[in-house]
């Protein structure tokens, strides 16, 4: 039993750093919020350009996190139609240009979308709306229940693997307690906004959880196709920020859709 939890102390005095830094970030708003994502943005997109091996010293791995900064930063801005032109022109730039062969090019192009859009829906679900806050808090609370219950279901109970050729850790049952933690996890928030969860949030709540898993398998079969355990030692516990934000790289394109479709000033959790 010790052997499956042997991980689990660098995991909690990594969440005591950094969960206060983020929370404290997108409660205040604004520039705090917007410098954090786009931080991360750099730091998301420099593993990533580590990883399917660009030099991140050659001009397209110095592109990458820049300009990925450069559109969270412009989404801050209000200017948001522009930072999705730049990510559209960057991305078929990054393709185009290089040294790096035409799959290090492609993968460089997928890169500056997947963590680009990203940071771009981070930002702007936080912008400027009564609900954003909220809808933010919601998102990160969901993603961060759904890991720690697939973590502790999986690690306790066991049994069949989930995708076992791309992620052999991760199980069914680890499966099924990240979506309960995620309900649960949802029901809070709502009650910490004075509000009750409604049958609709509690819905949003399964989708946002299934993206953020699916967001997990997905960074693992990356890594797998590139060979590697850990997008970087960044995050004792944890690896780097790839592996600790897979999930919220998944999700919140997902609950950005969802706003768009419900209205500025929807409340997730609704």
């Amino acid at each position: 039993m010790r052997a499956r939890f042997e991980d689990l102390p660098e995991r909690l005095a990594s969440a005591f750093v950094l969960a206060p830094v983020a929370l404290a970030c997108l409660w205040v708003g604004g520039v705090s919020w917007a410098v954090l994502v786009a931080l991360a943005g750099i730091g998301l997109a420099t593993e990533w350009v580590r990883i399917v091996t660009v030099r991140p010293t050659a001009l397209p791995g110095l592109a990458l996190p820049v300009l990925v900064a450069a559109a969270c930063l412009a989404t801050a801005a209000g200017f948001v139609a522009p930072a999705l032109a730049l990510l559209g022109v960057a991305a078929a730039g990054l393709a185009t240009a290089g040294d790096s062969g035409a799959a290090g090019r492609l993968w460089l192009a997928g890169g500056m979308i997947y963590v680009g859009l990203a940071g771009m829906a981070a930002t702007w679900l936080r912008l400027g709306t009564a609900s954003g806050r909220g809808n933010v808090l919601f998102v990160l609370a969901i993603v961060w229940a759904s890991d720690t219950g697939a973590y502790l279901v999986g690690r306790f109970v066991g049994g069949p693997k989930l995708v076992p050729r791309i992620s052999p850790s991760k199980t069914w049952a680890g499966m099924v307690g990240g979506v309960v933690f995620a309900i649960a996890a949802g029901l809070v928030v709502a009650k910490l906004f004075a509000a009750g969860a409604t049958l609709g949030g509690i819905a949003v709540s399964i989708a946002l959880a299934a993206a953020s898993q699916a967001g997990d398998l997905l960074e693992s079969a990356f890594k797998r196709r590139f060979g590697v355990k850990h997008s970087s030692r960044l995050i004792p516990g944890h690896g780097g920020l790839l592996d600790r934000l897979d999930g919220v790289l998944a999700a919140v394109p997902v609950a950005a859709i969802l706003v768009l479709a419900l209205g500025a000033d929807a409340e997730l959790w609704r």
